[in-house]
């Protein structure tokens, strides 16, 4: 009895070390291949912009390798499960597996614990290395890449708190400077103040913000008083930052947890209309890496029996599989952000769908 117990436990580590292996050798083949056409891509402008080796490195590729891996994973997870599940079912490696006594269940529990370590470190990666990594590419690509990109936001409504409303006419992103900017406060529906600059700027160095030609407006009842000036810094605090009027899609997934949480309850009060993102944004990385479990579930169902030609009809099966779950995550999220699809269900929808599809095949499958 212990003497099967011992194999059992060799099997777990046979079939841990080939899942996990294959993972990483067919992630890492994957990323360098990508990195070698985005390179060959993006040369032109690492070379007008005349970046060393050095730089491209450090400031390009250090955020966006983690990027790729991040994108790659459920995808390479779904191919190595496939890949050494159906090459151990064609070497009729499982069957005696099986006929030994060990339940079709017991068998899926070394998948299992590999999935749970990927989905651990896809987790960790998703919530305090992506939003570091993710700062660095798009900072790089914002500044490099996407220069003839437009940069500037116009028409720019936002509530700040209960009371106060502004108004900005342009804003540019790479100058942090706005033009025509008006400030609104209220005390009811009574309009109790109104500030007018014909420019505001964002200081870095004192995190505030300077506005030139100003005029304040103050109403009291009947009484009015206007103040006038051609440079106004000090005291000028407003909770508002300028990434909160970035033209550049890519702004959210740079924000830490913490951050994103503030920005997620200031834009439930402001009501800008992103607030669908940040929420998507918010729950894509807690609940992505559930696609581990998924995943892995569909491709132990599909591959754990031996047909003829070996794997490769299973591996074609999956890869199709594959690219399904990752166009029904686009489309999610296509529909949360422009088509007003609750965010939640959005990330959860592709799991869930999958989750079913992954129930019904190991139900089908060979035990």
């Amino acid at each position: 009895m212990s003497f099967f117990k011992d194999r059992i436990k060799i099997i777990d580590w046979y079939i841990i070390s080939k899942y996990l292996g294959t993972f990483l050798y067919t992630l890492t083949l994957f990323v360098i291949i990508i990195v070698i056409f985005d390179l060959s891509e993006k040369l032109d402008d690492f070379l007008s912009a005349n970046l060393t080796f050095w730089q491209v490195i450090t400031l390009y590729y250090a955020g966006s390798i983690p990027f790729y891996v991040n994108m790659l994973s459920p995808l390479i997870n779904f191919i190595a499960v496939i890949f050494f599940t159906a090459k151990m079912a064609d070497q009729t490696e499982i069957v005696p597996i099986l006929s030994g006594g060990v339940s079709f269940n017991r068998f899926l529990m070394p998948y299992f614990v590999s999935a749970f370590i990927i989905f651990a470190v896809n987790l960790a990666s998703n919530l305090y290395i992506l939003p570091y990594t993710n700062r660095i590419k798009n900072s790089f690509e914002n500044s490099y890449v996407k220069r003839n990109a437009p940069t500037s936001k116009n028409n720019i409504h936002m509530k700040l708190d209960d009371k106060t409303y502004i108004y900005i006419d342009n804003f540019d992103n790479r100058s942090k400077t706005g033009t025509r900017f008006s400030l609104d406060n209220f005390k009811g529906d009574v309009l109790t103040k109104k500030l007018v600059a014909d420019e505001i700027k964002w200081d870095s160095v004192k995190r505030s913000w300077k506005l030139t030609n100003y005029s304040i407006r103050l109403i009291d009842g009947f009484k009015e008083t206007m103040i006038t000036g051609t440079s106004m810094s000090k005291d000028t605090v407003l909770d508002m930052r300028p990434d909160d009027f970035s033209a550049f899609d890519n702004i959210y997934s740079n924000l830490s947890n913490k951050e994103l949480a503030y920005k997620i309850k200031k834009e439930k009060i402001r009501g800008t209309g992103i607030w669908n993102n940040l929420l998507f944004e918010q729950y894509r990385r807690f609940l992505d890496p559930l696609s581990a479990f998924v995943l892995t579930l569909i491709g132990v169902a599909l591959s754990s029996r031996k047909v003829r030609g070996g794997v490769g009809l299973p591996l074609g099966i999956g890869i199709l599989l594959s690219f399904g779950y990752i166009v029904m995550q686009r489309f999610a999220e296509m529909f949360s952000l422009k088509g007003g699809f609750p965010p939640l269900f959005a990330v959860l929808a592709p799991t869930l769908f999958f989750g079913l599809l992954g129930y019904y095949l190991l139900r089908k499958a060979p035990k």
